[in-house]
């Protein structure tokens, strides 16, 4: 021990630290919210086997995280309307920051980081004024806010970064909520959901639903290595879903995939999670309230495979493959072969897995 603190004072000294990484938390592979069973509010580390890295406390529910891309640091957002988001570190547990919404607005439970992790982007809704706002916070001074701007739309839920740059793309689900009335839709006849990309402040492309489907709400996200999004929307509107999911590539029009009026039905117009598979080859998405996960194939926008289970929400790309988690604490990794394994937690799992 005395060597040690000899050795790390001769660091100090000459301006060397070891740098803390994802490793020193046990390499996670993906964050997700959960419950224990005794009705605390958790963040867990899931290793790539499925195993349990690290499990941390949370003030209340918690929706999604973002992960630090270098440092082991996650951001565990409050399910939407929430005002808190909290900054842990994953490596000791300690709580390293406490993101409060500002006055007026409430977070939408997801965020991103820029690619050199100093940044951090939170969707928001300024409920007066009922549009969406996107909040800058500075990872590197505390997470202190330095800036906000137009979200393109009303109700940003989901927001990821198009991979090697800077750009966002938001899923503005264009439905007005206020906490007043908590979660209540308030805008459902003139609804207008887009997905906009943003680049340094700017809204530089936005891109909408066919007017006949302006009740479909853009919901959440999965951006592939060639910049293209898959779209996973909940329609609002009276009868069964036209469609729920699509796919976006810049300087084209948004690109419904297909799916039979049974397979449409049997997600209860609700798409709680999206993700690429690990080879790119598949979009697969969750739908908790049909208690049914689908996959599409890229290359003809079909389905190809459904499987289904008890309140399955969260997914993300693994290996060739995804993995998939459940309320009742399943977790399942499914390879490209279409063989699975799985795990069983002693929690419940909430709606998103975040690959790290």
């Amino acid at each position: 021990m005395t060597g040690r603190r000899h050795f790390l004072g001769g660091l100090l000294a000459a301006g060397f630290m070891p740098c803390v990484t994802w490793a020193d938390a046990g390499s996670p592979t993906f964050l997700s919210a959960a419950a224990t069973r005794d009705g605390k509010y958790v963040l867990c580390g899931i290793g790539a086997d499925l195993a349990l890295r690290f499990t941390l406390p949370l003030p209340a529910r918690g929706h999604a995280a973002a992960a630090h891309p270098t440092r082991p640091e996650a951001v565990a957002f409050a399910r939407r309307p929430g005002t808190f988001a909290i900054v842990l570190d994953c490596s000791s547990g300690a709580q390293l920051a406490e993101l409060s919404a500002p006055d007026g607005r409430h977070f939408y439970g997801h965020g991103t980081f820029s690619s050199d992790g100093r940044l951090l982007f939170t969707t928001e809704n300024d409920f007066e004024s009922g549009l969406g706002r996107i909040g800058a916070w500075d990872s590197e001074n505390g997470y202190h806010r330095v800036a906000e701007w137009d979200s393109g739309g009303i109700g940003p839920h989901d927001i990821k970064r198009l991979p090697g740059t800077d750009v966002l793309v938001v899923a503005n689900g264009g439905i007005e909520t206020h906490p007043d009335t908590g979660r209540t839709k308030l805008n459902i006849p003139t609804m207008a959901p887009n997905l906009a990309y943003i680049d340094n402040g700017t809204v530089i492309e936005s891109a909408a639903l066919p007017d006949d489907m302006h009740k479909n709400s853009i919901r959440h996200l999965a951006v592939n290595a060639r910049h293209k999004v898959a779209i996973g929307m909940q329609w609002q509107g009276d009868g069964p879903a036209p469609a729920l999911v699509a796919t976006h590539q810049r300087g084209q029009a948004i690109q419904l995939l297909s799916a039979t009026p049974d397979q449409t039905r049997r997600m209860n117009n609700y798409i709680g999670s999206v993700a690429y598979s690990g080879d790119g080859l598949q979009i697969v998405v969750t739908s908790p309230r049909g208690g049914m996960l689908q996959v599409f194939d890229v290359a003809t926008g079909r389905v190809e495979h459904v499987l289904e289970q008890v309140d399955i929400s969260g997914v993300a790309a693994s290996g060739r493959g995804f993995v998939y988690s459940a309320g009742a604490g399943e977790l399942a990794q499914v390879f490209g072969n279409g063989d699975e394994t799985t795990a069983q937690n002693d929690v419940m799992w909430d709606n998103h897995l975040i690959r790290v």
